[in-house]
């Protein structure tokens, strides 16, 4: 029997536990971490757009003038993902 330990995304915390499936059957956890922002997170996300690190992408590009299509075909996501995430951060 093999054990990996989960580390929070946000915060490193390792004091997670399983919260429950999403409907295609991947595992989410909950961080326990008070201090931490993000609660709930899966460790494999099938969609790239939902990645913390293509999100930051998208607001880097934003802000050095990338377009909403640009940005899209540049990080491989849809634009529609690339309108959310702007609209979400302002």
């Amino acid at each position: 029997m093999a054990f990996a330990s989960v580390h929070c995304p946000t915060c490193q915390s390792t004091d997670v536990v399983k919260y429950g499936k999403m409907p295609d059957g991947t595992q989410r956890f909950y961080c326990h971490n008070p201090d931490c922002d993000r609660q709930t997170f899966l460790v494999e996300y099938l969609n790239k757009g939902f990645l913390p690190e293509v999100k930051r992408q998208i607001v880097e590009m934003a802000l050095h003038g990338s377009g909403i299509r640009d940005t899209a075909r540049v990080l491989g996501i849809s634009p529609t993902t690339v309108m959310e995430t702007l609209k979400k951060r302002t």
